[in-house]
């Protein structure tokens, strides 16, 4: 994986090996699905208070990588 994802972590003993935040009980999904419902960026520590901004902030890049498209032509 890309190490620009240093804060994105995968453990099967944590919510099932999904990509989670720092070893945290939070996965990337939960954060992303926030800001997709209209969550402003500054408040989801609110709910989270050990998330960082550099946290939310790789949560975000590591969704957008996932989604990458390539094209084959057949």
């Amino acid at each position: 994986m890309n190490r620009a994802f240093d804060r994105i972590t995968f453990d099967p003993q944590i919510m099932g090996g999904r990509a989670c935040i720092r070893g945290m009980r939070i996965p990337v999904s939960v954060i992303v699905g926030q800001i997709t419902h209209g969550a402003p960026f500054e408040e989801i520590p609110e709910g989270y208070p050990d998330l960082e901004k550099e946290d939310i902030q790789q949560a975000i890049g590591y969704a957008a990588w996932l989604t990458q498209e390539q094209v084959y032509n057949l």
